[in-house]
């Protein structure tokens, strides 16, 4: 006698359902425009927007200049005024390719050679940049997702090695406040405590601020047995993958992940990085 009752209650839940879906999707979406870096000297820029983060990739020489988080503080830092080092110029991700072949997928500065882009993706769920060096010889590609960024060196010149780095302020500015985690132990670690070794699989780094919720972390999708290597320096970090003091291992295509974990918790930020895999 209760059926007639149940079946539409029924599709009043599955309606509700959907539409709490629907919303849940709308506020994990991808947006791409086009403008300037004001911070970085004016630069042009894709300006892409995720969830918690918003990317600046600088056109000309194909690396982020700035990633700013849900707050607004950007954790790159990056100015394109020569001379200014540590301090600016140095700034970005994932400043790969480094006089090897020449110095491409970095936001421009002096020393950077241009590159050429093209949007091969532009939707809600994705963004897809592709940038190719000057010379041909180097393509990496950029995917905008709505919780992350994925680098992908596609094309790497024959006969030379890249690493790919975060050179940048955690929580907006470089200081004793800082800390880092890895996937080497579970422990906290000051911001000027050195890294060498290959990490152990996953590859990832995540970097903090005790004033901030959030961590900016990075993963690298395959294992090796590569060194990686993380210094500071007294403005900014230098964490590289691949990288042992200024000797460059990557030699094939590689794939990098680069976004904001919205905890300070150790086992959080590691189950939200292998979530990533």
């Amino acid at each position: 006698m209760f059926t007639n009752i149940k079946r539409p209650l029924v599709v009043l839940s599955l309606v509700l359902w959907i539409v709490g879906c629907n919303a849940l999707d709308n506020d994990k979406k991808v947006s791409l425009r086009h403008g300037i870096d004001e911070s970085a000297g004016g630069l042009p820029a894709y300006i892409v927007s995720i969830a918690n983060a918003t990317f600046y990739l600088e056109k000309d020489g194909g690396g982020l200049s700035s990633m700013l988080d849900a707050d607004g503080i950007d954790w790159l830092g990056f100015n394109d005024s020569k001379g200014s080092g540590h301090q600016g110029e140095y700034r970005g991700f994932p400043n790969a390719i480094h006089k090897q072949d020449g110095d491409y997928f970095h936001a421009l500065n002096a020393s950077t050679d241009k590159s050429s882009s093209k949007v091969e993706i532009d939707s809600p769920q994705h963004v897809r940049i592709v940038f190719t060096s000057g010379n041909g010889k180097w393509q990496g590609q950029w995917d905008f997702y709505p919780q992350r960024l994925d680098f992908t060196m596609l094309q790497v010149s024959e006969g030379y090695q890249y690493w790919v780095q975060y050179e940048g302020v955690p929580g907006g500015e470089m200081d004793d406040s800082d800390f880092w985690y890895a996937s080497a132990d579970s422990k906290l670690h000051v911001i000027n405590e050195p890294f060498e070794g290959d990490l152990p699989a996953p590859e990832w780094f995540a970097f903090g601020d005790i004033k901030s919720s959030r961590m900016l972390y990075l993963l690298h999708h395959e294992d090796d047995e590569h060194p990686d290597d993380y210094v500071s320096r007294p403005h900014m970090t230098v964490l590289g993958f691949g990288r042992s003091e200024k000797n460059k291992f990557l030699s094939t295509p590689q794939t990098f992940s680069i976004g904001f974990v919205e905890s300070s918790d150790y086992q959080e930020v590691e189950q939200f990085i292998k979530k990533l895999l």
